[in-house]
């Protein structure tokens, strides 16, 4: 076959013609590997990018190893339909539900970490504006008000009395159980801007607000960058950022996200047990487990964690973290297992899954047998290729022939 001959069957052809899912395109490349004598496709090919349709600003939370909005987007709109539940075992930041939410499928979100609720259940109730800023108005900032840790090397005195002072306030509406949807987003927001590398956060410079550096590291940036803590005003970087995530939402957005928040579901669960999840009642899994011990989430959360009253000690035992394989993919085999029991007949699981140390490990090869010993068919290894960047280094990858500037999603259907 010529090029040109090999090009228009690939573009014409299914990925695995009897699950009519398909890998368009003149630069698609099928190949076919085999694990456990079984022959698995790979199909390969820019199936989504950023630039195909523009994420809702809603999106906008930073997290450590969270995937871009169009991933769950793609696999929502092409294996469930309206009203279908769409459920995420490791949703982080929460970006599987919020674009559901968006496309008018109902949610299940389940994260271990309690951080993931605090910053995906505000954005499926979204507040009006005005009432943001009236009820930030109303809490009373305590001017000598400071933590029981030392944050100095982050806060001016005054940014920091006026966290801790908000901190406090949300704690004590929590103890008396009378926070509402104005409280959750203001927390969820402070949250994501505690940290950061521009005047857009409560911090003096630091790196990314996807990651906390420790007090002694934070120092160090100080002394080398020469810099002092400089006064940031909490509210108006509140109510900036909050203007900012309800930018580009149209008022059917907004309603959808509130007609599906008030039935979602949220559980901070091991994900092999999720008894509250009944039997065969999710149409589509899309998610992102841990990739080993390459993220250390406590270690990235600390401050977030302090900030909303969380033990990050009992946090991180629940994490599945793990340097080896082996331990990693037993934990991996009673995800699959729960994930078979809570899934429709027909319904389907896209497994997303990243290249580690280098490139040398490709955890869609270890997870592919898992999924076939719990009973699923595998329809195959869809490979989306992207441009490299700058967040591939979080992977220790250094180019493109190694880089993780690909989105490995193993897709099952039962």
């Amino acid at each position: 076959m010529t090029t040109a001959e090999i090009n228009t069957y690939i573009k014409n052809f299914s990925l695995n013609k009897q699950y009519g899912l398909f890998a368009d395109g003149p630069n698609a490349v099928i190949e076919y590997i085999n694990i456990g004598n079984i022959e698995v496709p790979k199909y390969i090919n820019e199936f989504w990018t950023s630039k195909q349709r523009q994420a809702s600003s809603i999106h906008e939370i930073s997290y450590r190893a969270c995937f871009k909005p169009q991933l769950p987007q793609f696999f929502i709109q092409l294996l469930s339909s309206d009203n279908d539940v769409v459920y995420d075992p490791f949703s982080g930041r929460g970006t599987t539900p919020i674009e559901a939410a968006l496309l008018g499928r109902q949610v299940i979100s389940n994260d271990i970490n309690p951080l993931s609720e605090i910053l995906t259940r505000p954005r499926l109730m979204i507040p009006d504006f005005k009432d943001v800023e009236k009820r930030l108005n109303t809490i009373n900032y305590k001017k000598q008000a400071r933590a029981d840790i030392d944050l100095s090397m982050f806060y001016h005195p005054k940014t920091e009395s006026e966290i801790v002072s908000l901190r406090e306030y949300l704690i004590e509406k929590d103890n008396y159980g009378v926070s509402d949807e104005i409280d959750n987003w203001i927390r969820m927001v402070a949250t994501n801007r505690l940290t950061g590398h521009s005047k857009g956060f409560f911090s003096v410079y630091t790196l990314p607000p996807n990651q906390a550096v420790s007090p002694d590291k934070q120092i160090m940036i100080n002394i080398k960058l020469n810099q002092t803590p400089d006064y940031r005003d909490t509210k108006k970087l509140i109510l900036n950022k909050t203007k900012s995530l309800l930018r580009n939402l149209t008022a059917k957005q907004k309603d959808s996200l509130r007609r599906i928040g008030g039935t979602a579901l949220f559980f901070t669960e091991d994900a092999r047990n999720t008894p509250e999840i009944k039997d065969e009642t999710v149409q589509l899994v899309v998610t992102s487990p841990p990739f080993l011990d390459t993220v250390q989430y406590s270690k990235d959360n600390w401050l977030r964690c302090w900030f909303n009253n969380i033990d990050i000690q009992n946090v991180s035992e629940r994490i599945t973290m793990s340097n080896k394989v082996e331990e990693w993919t037993y934990v991996m085999n009673g995800v699959f297992a729960e994930l078979y029991r809570v899934l429709k007949k027909d319904g389907w699981i896209a497994f997303e899954v990243g290249e580690v140390r280098r490139g040398k490990l490709k955890l869609d090869e270890y997870i592919v047998p898992l999924g076939l010993n719990n009973g699923f068919s595998c329809a195959g290894i869809l490979i989306n290729t992207q441009d490299f960047t700058k967040t591939s280094n979080i992977w220790g990858i250094k180019n493109m022939e190694i880089g993780t500037n690909t989105n490995r999603i193993v897709i099952f259907k039962k």
